[in-house]
């Protein structure tokens, strides 16, 4: 939850800071930002080890999870926002139809689909990061952990998900939604669905990539056929759970014909 200017607060992975003690910057920003810090190559060497307890945490914390869904969209969203109301019927679904949420844990979309999974009686994970302002874990999660670095955090979105369903929403979002596609794309993951809700929303950026994109030949119509983009819940929904029904039966005939499915 937001803190008052009175009393500043960060959480800088499971360090909580207040007052004077918040400093500026973030780990992400120093682990970047190398120009005019001579002490980088000294730094950088040890800075790999808290990288690396990163990845524990998150692996051991999450690797029991159920079949999850991450949930992406902005924080500014008012909670009677169309895309909070949509956010929030959505997490109830995921969690009927037997998925767990995850989202970045912070206000707007994300608590909206947190606080509809949990009503629903599914399992809510909030995976937050350090940030220049503090926005804190939504208290509709169950399962939270506090990243340092960006990298890291998104890693644990992809790796603990089935598939991506994408609300309206700022830079991050966009940066979630443009990664997804790419990893599809280039078959680093497979059969992972990307759900873009909000139609009005994204209409313009869809015309944009099929107008400009795929008519100057930088994307394929199939890269485009890796979306689908809808205001129903249950499509959305039904999407997913077909694509995990189709890996299953691949994987299932794979170790028949005795392969190794991965």
């Amino acid at each position: 939850m937001t803190q008052s200017n009175s009393r500043p607060e960060r959480h800088r992975g499971p360090v909580t800071l207040r007052r004077d003690s918040v400093s500026a910057g973030t780990a992400d920003q120093a682990l970047l930002d190398s120009a005019g810090r001579p002490d980088w190559k000294v730094r950088d060497s040890w800075r790999t080890l808290r990288i690396l307890s990163e990845f524990v945490e998150g692996f051991d914390t999450l690797s029991e999870l159920p079949p999850a869904v991450s949930v992406f969209g902005s924080a500014r969203s008012a909670p009677d926002s169309p895309e909070c109301e949509l956010a929030q019927r959505l997490g109830a679904a995921l969690a009927r139809a037997g998925y767990a949420v995850i989202t970045g844990g912070g206000p707007g979309v994300m608590e909206a689909a947190n606080r509809g999974c949990t009503e629903a009686g599914g399992l809510s994970v909030g995976l937050g990061i350090e940030l220049p302002f503090e926005q804190g874990m939504n208290e509709w999660v169950d399962i939270g952990i506090d990243f340092r670095y960006f990298f890291v955090r998104k890693t644990m979105f992809v790796k603990y998900a089935q598939a991506f369903v994408v609300l309206p929403g700022g830079m991050g979002t966009m940066d979630e939604l443009f990664e997804a596609l790419t990893l599809v794309q280039t078959e680093k993951v497979t059969r992972f669905p990307v759900v873009m809700m909000g139609t009005a929303y994204w209409s313009g950026l869809l015309a944009w990539m099929r107008e400009t994109m795929l008519t100057d030949g930088k994307i394929s119509a199939a890269d485009l056929d890796l979306i689908i983009c809808t205001d129903d819940v249950d499509e959305a929904v039904e999407h997913i759970a077909h694509a995990d029904k189709t890996l299953a039966a691949e994987q299932q005939a794979v170790r028949s014909s005795g392969g190794i499915a991965d």
